[in-house]
């Protein structure tokens, strides 16, 4: 049996809150998805609470997965406890509320999520995401595994990919709110894509306005950054995988565009 895997890149704040709510069910229709992961770690910018999270629940994700920001809404705390279709990146040191895997089951196959995040100029005070995934993937019971790699390089995710070659169906990357164009399948049979991009605004910069990001670099003075406004994004990509053999078959991006 094909199962039809959608990953949805980084939710941007209320811009990329509302593009999902509206499009991700049409969106599962036309693509026939039978599975959806949504990253919403910057749901509120950054972070998310548990309202937004059910939102995104609402709309049409069958489990969110986070990143860095995971912490800038510590109201999120219990409800990483509580709802085990929110996941935080499972290498986070020491002892925090949540889990960094689940198993969800979806006609018939029992699908391992892994929610990881790199160091490589990001977190340094993280645990190996590479022994990590060796050590969740040796646990529990499933039929095959997918990856979100919440990362800032695009060699860490690469790394990655081929790291885990024949053992996860899927591996994507998240953060950099960039699509890439580099969808394929590795020679072990895992569909791999450096970057899905984001869901929020289009003009923009990374979901945020412009001239804060401008300011920035002039070396301004530090300031909030705000949502950017005016039509959104939604980017995504499409995983197709062999139930029978765990092997990815086609790797291609949905993207919707307002």
């Amino acid at each position: 049996m094909l199962l039809k895997l959608l990953a949805v890149g980084d939710v941007v704040g209320e811009g990329g809150q509302d593009i999902l709510s509206r499009r991700l069910h049409g969106l599962r229709e036309d693509t026939k998805a039978h599975f959806v992961v949504v990253n919403g770690e910057n749901a509120s910018g950054v972070g998310i609470t548990p309202a937004q999270a059910r939102r995104m629940l609402e709309a049409g994700a069958d489990v969110i997965t986070l990143g860095n920001h995971t912490w800038n809404r510590i109201q999120i705390g219990d409800y990483l406890d509580k709802e085990p279709r929110i996941l935080r990146p499972a290498n986070y040191a020491g002892r925090v509320p949540g889990r960094g895997m689940g198993v969800y089951t979806c006609q018939g196959t029992r699908i391992a999520v892994l929610n990881l995040m790199g160091r490589l100029e990001l977190n340094s005070n993280l645990d190996s995401p590479f022994k990590s995934a060796d050590w969740l993937l040796n646990r529990g019971s499933y039929d095959l595994a997918v990856v979100d790699f919440h990362a800032e390089a695009t060699s860490e995710k690469g790394a990655m990919a081929w790291y885990l070659d024949g053992r996860a169906a899927a591996v994507w990357g998240t953060h950099t709110h960039v699509p890439t164009a580099d969808g394929q399948i590795l020679p072990k049979g895992t569909g791999f894509i450096t970057d899905l991009g984001m869901t929020g605004p289009r003009r923009s910069v990374l979901g945020i306005k412009p001239e804060h990001s401008i300011n920035l670099f002039l070396g301004g003075l530090p300031r909030r950054y705000e949502e950017a406004e005016g039509n959104c994004k939604l980017n995504a990509c499409l995983f197709t995988i062999d139930t029978e053999t765990k092997k990815c078959v086609s790797v291609c991006r949905a993207d919707i565009e307002e």
